[in-house]
């Protein structure tokens, strides 16, 4: 149900009814997955989708052309060699989620904690006005995740909009703003982190009345 809401958003599905609007009332059903993108919505999918036998400094390199020119069609190594402000970009972007000495590395070999990072580096080179995030640490390791955390934390301070979908509530309360809880597929709570923390419906339907 979540990943079929997120991809009504980022066009990957058309919805039978309704609308979704984005960035000033503008109706994003219909659009293609790029002209989405290029209005300002990037997503960070629960299983990362990276180029595995590129190495990370291309994969982080081909959103940016996509971002540029939407619909493009190149050929990919004379184009990326061509390309030194985008290159010297991808580095800089990557040496913020803590990759770059793994620039040259090959994508397919990294661990997943590490294919997270670099789906999110993907992401953060579009500059998008919103970040979507499927489960940013599912999968991850304690260690993994606490380091995932802090970049969100740092990204959050540039005063980037995201919205988050996440079920480690160490996580949640960790960088939210606002929760929405569901259940069920509806909404059953929406409040600042106290208020969610507190609230009895909250924690009867997720931890059978313990508190959060």
């Amino acid at each position: 149900m979540k990943e079929a809401k997120l991809n009504v958003l980022v066009g990957l599905l058309e919805p039978d009814s309704g609308s979704v609007t984005f960035n000033g009332g503008i109706n994003v059903i219909g659009k293609s997955p790029h002209e989405i993108n290029q209005m300002g919505l990037a997503r960070v999918f629960q299983t990362p989708e990276i180029f595995p036998d590129l190495s990370l400094l291309e994969n982080v390199m081909i959103p940016a052309f996509s971002k540029r020119d939407g619909a493009f069609h190149f050929q990919l190594f004379r184009s990326l060699a061509s390309e030194t402000k985008i290159t010297q970009e991808a580095k800089e972007v990557l040496a913020s989620v803590g990759m770059e000495a793994k620039a040259d590395e090959t994508a397919g070999s990294l661990s997943r904690g590490d294919k997270r990072r670099l789906e999110l580096a993907m992401c953060l080179i579009q500059h998008p006005d919103l970040l979507l995030l499927d489960e940013p640490t599912a999968g991850m390791a304690r260690h993994d995740t606490n380091k995932t955390i802090e970049l969100l934390k740092q990204i959050k301070e540039g005063g980037m909009t995201k919205i988050i979908i996440e079920h480690d509530m160490h996580v949640v309360f960790s960088l939210a703003d606002t929760i929405s809880v569901l259940s069920q597929g509806a909404i059953i709570a929406s409040g600042i982190p106290d208020e969610i923390r507190g609230n009895p419906i909250v924690q009867e339907a997720y931890l059978g009345g313990v508190e959060l």
